[in-house]
């Protein structure tokens, strides 16, 4: 958030495999989920990105046709590593898939293939989360369930994969009181920085849409909001190549971080545009939420002694470093375009506290 309140979130209309509109090393954190490959309702969007996959897939040459479809976002993951800092950090959100095609059932691995393809590049890969997909579904398998070998395990999570681009971040001059207002509290850093989430229900990708696209990559804002939290502080600016409902620019609103989107349906970012400035409730309630969490959590630890506590928010805290949290709720969204360049641009003041 800049000294005049406010932060500043560009959406461009553009393919993501060029992000010549981003700087290089102008970005501090990525948070994305990109259309995954051999996910059925994703084909028509990855044939239109190289004509050629469609043509493997219909000679039923599914492999070869799997590795195009992530040589598309190889292109995407290299641009990243291109605009992001030194120090920052990547998180991608992704399924494996299962598919029956040819008559033969298989898993295509994405999250492995962009494993090798993120060394590649140059990332250093950080350990990655599992996330644990609640599922009201009453088998637990795929095929014929008692008789042996006819069954197939049945996937209920998706992987979080983090990397860092160099050497860890050093915060040096306004960083530093940047960095420690930005903390987060106690019970969350036990709950977020574990290897498995569990409790974070998916959200439906279907979308009205006649664009080119009928599904958004869509995530539950809880997603995005863990790993802003826990990669990036205030100010920051984090970048979504991968716009679709805009999750992870709603959460850096939420926390105070700058952002950048692209979106190469246009549709999708006029109409993220248009909704989100009729959401400034919504998003100062979770922002409620989230302190109302921790005062519960104060409460249910009983009676006791609190060392530290946090004039801001005016409850106590478990560590030093969360006397400094604080929270602004925000004030307006106002929307405008931006110049040559298919776009919006959302300037956001808030209600400093």
């Amino acid at each position: 958030m800049s000294s005049d309140g406010t932060t500043l979130h560009k959406i461009y209309g553009a393919d993501s495999r060029n992000l010549s509109m981003i700087k290089d090393r102008s970005v501090n954190l990525i948070v994305t989920s990109p259309p995954y490959p051999m996910i059925e309702m994703w084909d028509k969007l990855f044939f239109s990105l190289n004509n050629k996959i469609e043509e493997k897939m219909n000679l039923h040459e599914t492999m070869q046709a799997f590795e195009l479809m992530h040589e598309e976002l190889d292109k995407v993951w290299e641009e990243c590593h291109r605009v992001l800092k030194e120090g920052g950090i990547m998180c991608i959100v992704i399924g494996d898939a299962v598919r029956t095609l040819d008559e033969t059932f298989q898993l295509f691995s994405s999250h492995s293939r962009i494993l090798a393809k993120a060394m590649q590049i140059g990332f250093y890969i950080l350990p990655s989360i599992i996330w644990n997909k609640p599922t009201n579904a009453p088998n637990k398998f795929l095929g014929s369930g008692t008789l042996p070998i006819g069954a197939y395990v049945k996937m209920e999570h998706e992987h979080i994969l983090v990397f860092r681009k160099g050497n860890k971040r050093k915060f040096t001059g306004d960083e530093i009181e940047l960095r420690r207002i930005s903390s987060i509290f106690w019970e969350e850093r036990n709950e977020w920085y574990s290897d498995i989430w569990k409790g974070i229900n998916g959200k439906r990708q279907t979308i009205n849409n006649t664009g080119s696209r009928n599904r958004s990559a869509g995530f539950p804002i809880e997603i995005p909001m863990r790993l802003i939290s826990m990669f990036s502080s205030i100010e920051d600016t984090v970048l979504d190549p991968f716009l679709g409902e805009g999750t992870t620019v709603t959460a850096s609103i939420l926390l105070e971080r700058n952002s950048v989107s692209v979106e190469i349906d246009y549709k999708l970012v006029e109409e993220y545009s248009k909704n989100i400035a009729f959401k400034v409730s919504t998003i100062n309630n979770l922002i409620d939420e989230r302190i109302l969490r921790h005062r519960k959590f104060i409460q249910n630890m009983g009676e006791r002694q609190w060392k530290y506590f946090n004039n801001s928010l005016k409850m106590p805290v478990v560590s030093a470093n969360e006397r400094w949290i604080k929270f602004n709720h925000i004030k307006a969204i106002d929307l405008r375009e931006i110049e040559k360049i298919i776009g919006k641009e959302l300037v956001i003041s808030y209600e400093l506290e």
